[in-house]
């Protein structure tokens, strides 16, 4: 969500999407978390409508009131003609969040980008500006470069070895007769007619005054190697304090070291036969494990073959039992018994119905015979009469 939500403010959302929709710009997790899924569902239909139509597709914008199927339907559509897998139910996107909403978003924001042809530019730099180191001129102080200023004014030609002081009054004089005739200037070097004596007692009054400041500058390499120096000293002064507690630690540590060892010795030698003995008790454990493991497999084995002897022996036991049962059970006798009376019955039923039919076929065949007489009789009679006549 974190990685959709920094593409959506390379797009450019808040002033082309937001404002002019009337959406709130997107929290860091709004599509991760189920907190509204009504409102997360239009805003998330409106941002894949705004992404499709920066891609380039005529996609209509939602509305809060239509078939959310539909509009679902139609976004996985295009998502699929743009070559977008979406091997996950449409039911996924109703909530409006969760890993498939934050997927297709995503989608869709690498595809507006690439229609944009966006592309990283290289960082430029802003220039930092720093101010000029201006001195405060005062009246009481002079700096380097007015100094340098004025003895380039004073005079061009060179200047002896010994004057190591300014004379401010030959400096205003000097000045005054350049501004006067600056095209008469001496050929020769100018010399001072003031005494020595009053020379000195100037100086010695005005000295006070001259004062020169030179402000320190991070950036200069004098200030960097006089901090070197003083780091360095340090370092050597803290260096020669510790080494004697280091040297003193190693020499304990080196002690101790050798007193361990040799009471490391020590106690071999004292355990030596105790080591022997533990050795011996361990190839004898060892032993008595593989017997143990061979005897542990027989013992397996002959529990089985006991177990299939023992389910033999209560079946043969369910067959003897099922079988004194039955020898000592009345029950079937009683059946048969009970057969016989229903057998002797039916028959005697069968008996009285044999001779009802028997009765009947009997009646039958006397009325036939009866019948039969009468026919013969008949014809006999007409012949007779019909011969009398």
């Amino acid at each position: 969500m974190e990685d959709l939500l920094e593409k959506l403010k390379l797009l450019e959302y808040d002033a082309e999407f937001c404002k002019p929709l009337g959406f709130r710009p997107l929290t860091r997790h709004y599509f991760a978390l189920s907190t509204n899924p009504g409102e997360q569902f239009f805003t998330f239909t409106s941002l894949a409508a705004w992404l499709l139509n920066q891609r380039g597709k005529n996609f209509e914008q939602p509305q809060e009131y239509d078939d959310p199927n539909a509009t679902i339907s139609n976004i996985l559509d295009e998502l699929k003609k743009m070559g977008i897998q979406t091997d996950f139910p449409p039911a996924k996107l109703k909530t409006g969040s969760g890993e498939q909403v934050c997927y297709c978003i995503d989608k869709l924001c690498d595809e507006a980008l690439k229609a944009k042809r966006f592309g990283w530019k290289r960082p430029v730099h802003p220039e930092e500006e720093f101010e000029e180191e201006t001195m405060e001129d005062d009246e009481s102080e002079v700096t380097i470069n007015k100094v340098e200023e004025e003895l380039e004014v004073d005079d061009q030609a060179e200047i002896e070895e010994d004057d190591s002081y300014l004379d401010l009054t030959g400096l205003k004089e000097h000045n005054n007769f350049r501004d006067s005739s600056e095209s008469h200037k001496p050929d020769s070097v100018m010399e001072s007619n003031v005494d020595a004596a009053e020379w000195k007692l100037e100086v010695e009054r005005v000295l006070p005054l001259l004062k020169v400041h030179i402000r320190t500058d991070n950036k200069d390499w004098r200030t960097h190697y006089e901090q070197m120096q003083q780091h360095s000293e340090g370092i050597k002064s803290s260096l020669n304090e510790t080494r004697g507690h280091l040297d003193k630690l190693h020499q304990e540590i080196s002690r101790t070291l050798e007193k361990i060892a040799s009471r490391e010795k020590y106690v071999n030698n004292q355990l030596e036969h105790l080591l022997l003995e533990y050795r011996g008790l361990q190839d004898s454990a060892a032993e008595i494990k593989e017997r143990y493991k061979q005897g542990s497999g027989g013992v397996t084995e002959l529990t089985r073959s006991l177990a299939q002897i023992t389910e033999e022996l209560e079946s043969v036991k369910a067959q003897m039992d099922e079988r004194g049962t039955n020898m000592t059970d009345a029950g079937p006798l009683v059946r048969i018994k009970q057969s016989l009376t229903r057998l002797k019955q039916e028959v005697q039923q069968m008996e009285v119905r044999i001779g009802v039919v028997e009765h009947s076929l009997l009646s039958a065949k006397l009325r036939d015979r009866s019948a039969l007489r009468e026919d013969m009789q008949a014809p006999a009679a007409d012949n007779f009469g019909q011969f009398k006549i």
